[in-house]
């Protein structure tokens, strides 16, 4: 019934997309977006797939981690500071694009394909599908997503929506933000058939998955594969357990570095208003802003601002 709801609320997205897809039609089906906002986004459930950076992140040890400081006055020499300038900002050293929860554009492997910053601005919101495999990962750490378990999701479901974004639920992150997630050699991944058969057999936008590469192959085969297709892909992706399979949406954000081979994402998942996790924004304030109960101040010792 939660699923029925919402995909009638979301009708009028649906019918929006269409007219504008439909080159052929002479007539274009009028939506008002406001008013889809505010029938069926305005009340639903919000959820962060997306993990935080910081320095204490896994990483993969050949970028190594990301190093955090105070943003220096470049007359001066002197950290700006909240009681000499009014005002702080952060200098970062970032030793790669491809930090905690991000995007791979395929130039990424393959410069003859778009960078992030050539990605297309409709990557920007899309029906979302997650499908798990925590189940085998139990017996079998090194599991790898095979067709049939697509197939088995599908049977429940309904076929895999065309332009869909597929998120690979293995659990994985549940010790994130642990170092030793980084040097995992045997991890859960997604088999070289199943990504042919989500790309060119259900011609999905893009997958992602919670850990830091997509199969634990020696040449990555499907990572290979994926980049030297033109296809995009998300990685260490958080969550998931706290999504619905079938019926909510993700919304795409990422950085726009020109000539960039990945790009710091930020994916929320959009739910059915009576889904368990989540918030809605009638459940939080957001303009303005609360105080928070503990002032922001750097700890060299984390190196990176906490709360205190």
């Amino acid at each position: 019934m939660k699923n029925i709801t919402f995909s009638i609320l979301l009708l009028p997205v649906a019918l929006f997309l269409t007219s504008c897809a439909s080159k052929s039609s002479k007539e274009h089906v009028k939506v008002d977006l406001w008013k889809v906002y505010e029938n069926s986004f305005k009340n639903a459930k919000y959820v962060d797939l997306t993990h935080t950076v910081n320095p204490q992140i896994p990483v993969w040890e050949g970028f190594g981690p990301p190093v955090f400081g105070p943003a220096m006055n470049a007359a001066t020499s002197k950290p700006y500071s909240y009681k000499d300038d009014g005002f702080e900002a952060t200098r970062y050293i970032l030793s790669s694009d491809q930090l905690g929860t991000h995007i791979d554009a395929p130039a990424h492997w393959a410069p003859e394909y778009p960078a992030i910053d050539e990605l297309p601005a409709t990557y920007a919101i899309r029906p979302l599908v997650v499908i798990s495999i925590a189940d085998r990962i139990g017996q079998n750490p090194n599991y790898h997503l095979k067709v049939d378990d697509i197939l088995r999701w599908e049977k429940t479901n309904g076929v895999i929506p065309e332009g869909s974004v597929v998120f690979i639920r293995s659990d994985w992150s549940q010790t994130w933000p642990s170092p030793t997630l980084a040097r995992q050699r045997l991890f859960p991944g997604i088999s070289l058939d199943a990504l042919k058969f989500l790309h060119v057999d259900r011609k999905i936008l893009m997958h992602g998955h919670e850990p830091l590469d997509t199969d634990s192959t020696p040449g990555l085969d499907g990572e290979y594969w994926l980049m030297h297709n033109g296809y995009a892909q998300a990685e260490a992706i958080a969550n998931l357990d706290k999504v619905p399979e079938k019926g909510a949406l993700v919304i795409i954000g990422f950085t726009k570095f020109q000539g960039g081979t990945g790009g710091y994402a930020r994916f929320i998942a959009v739910c059915p208003p009576d889904w368990r996790y989540g918030v809605s924004s009638s459940e939080v304030k957001e303009s303005p802003l609360p105080k928070m109960e503990k002032i922001l101040m750097w700890d060299f010792n984390q190196g990176m601002r906490v709360r205190k």
